[in-house]
């Protein structure tokens, strides 16, 4: 990153870092119902030059804002004082402190390559390789899930997103050539072997470049909801009811509060299907669970919208195995899963449909899995 010495006074990092964003196969908001999820990370990644300071200054440049390097005491951090950007390597020092640890300030470069807005994690992805410079630079001794949490309160209590830990955990713990199958709850976990091109398959990445505004209210209201149906079945979490309970339990709730208890149950469901699958070799069984799952984040979790139920049907008709929209919704990013040798063919008719229904052209591209945060040098 030659960028850092002609913005930070002409001397060398101490290390540079990167962290991936990621792609999510399967589980999507249960993360913060105690759920599974079953994430990729992308070859797409945060990369973080750093260098650290004695002055109490947190001196913030990104290669991607074309704007001057932004200037904070990390002394005056507190939630809410940082606007754009620059909150994400903020909320990470805010949080290190905030946990008790002795940190300072730094001089940090960030050149990214995971797209924004597109459901992908290109937050997380800044927290977690600050939060992996910061803790090998001062030597904290963190391990990966606790890296992982603590970006997680960093986007939680200094950026004010609710989010749950997939992200973040994606972010830091996927391993290349795998998918990462993550009990939420406890943070145990599995690298799975994802062996797509040995299986004859791709997975293709359609980023819709749509992202409606409505995402982070709903998103809070969409877990607040969650929280209360959990409450008034008596339960810690949705994770805990057994889908052979799901009838009955929807029976004792509110009408507006059934179609997200079932989204969740269903969803949770799914994704162990998918590990089924995934033991047994059959990659190609995850299409119709892609495809199901869709629909249920359309119909029952209703974070769909127009141009991802496109790519959606478009990719299934053009000869994908199944799709779906990845990410928190309203927006973002649609994954298909083709055989190889319709993966142009199915990106074509993507793209065809985008244009004839007077949409911007989407970005598309191969997700393959990733490694997660490490130092680069």
């Amino acid at each position: 990153m030659t960028g850092f010495q002609s913005v930070h006074d002409g001397a060398a990092p101490a290390g540079v870092w990167a962290a991936p964003g990621r792609v999510n196969l399967i589980g999507e908001h249960t993360d913060y119902n105690d759920g599974f999820v079953l994430p990729v990370a992308l070859p797409q990644a945060a990369r973080a030059a750093v260098r650290l300071r004695t002055d109490g200054l947190l001196r913030l440049h990104s290669e991607q804002t074309g704007g001057g390097t932004v200037e904070l005491r990390v002394a005056d951090l507190v939630p809410g004082s940082v606007d754009g950007w620059a909150k994400y390597p903020a909320a990470v020092v805010w949080t290190l402190r905030a946990a008790g640890y002795r940190v300072g300030g730094a001089d940090i470069d960030i050149d990214s390559d995971v797209p924004t807005g597109a459901g992908l994690s290109s937050s997380a992805a800044i927290e977690c390789v600050v939060a992996a410079a910061y803790n090998d630079l001062h030597g904290i001794g963190l391990d990966r899930p606790a890296l992982a949490r603590l970006a997680q309160r960093a986007e939680n209590e200094f950026v004010g997103v609710p989010c749950g830990i997939m992200d973040q955990m994606a972010s830091v713990c996927c391993t290349e050539g795998n998918a990462l199958f993550l009990d939420t709850r406890d943070l145990a976990q599995r690298q799975v072997p994802l062996d797509l091109a040995g299986a004859g398959l791709r997975l293709l990445v359609v980023d819709t470049r749509v992202k409606h505004d409505l995402a982070d209210g709903a998103y809070a209201e969409l877990r607040a909801g969650c929280e209360r149906a959990a409450a008034l079945l008596g339960l810690p979490a949705l994770r805990d009811l057994a889908p052979a309970g799901l009838d009955a339990a929807l029976d004792r709730l509110p009408t507006e509060l059934r179609p997200l208890v079932r989204h969740v149950v269903t969803e949770n469901a799914r994704v162990q299907q998918a590990i089924a699958h995934l033991d047994l070799g059959d990659l190609a069984a995850l299409g119709p669970i892609l495809t199901a799952g869709h629909a249920s984040l359309r119909d029952d979790y209703r974070v769909s919208c127009p141009e991802t139920d496109l790519a959606v049907e478009t990719a299934v008709a053009a000869g994908a195995l199944g799709a779906r929209m990845t990410g928190g919704g309203f927006g973002g990013s649609v994954i298909a899963l083709t055989a190889a040798d319709t993966l142009d063919t199915v990106a074509a008719a993507v793209t065809t449909a985008f244009t004839d229904a007077g949409y911007a052209a989407p970005r598309t591209f191969t997700a393959i899995p990733a490694p997660g945060a490490h130092r680069i040098s």
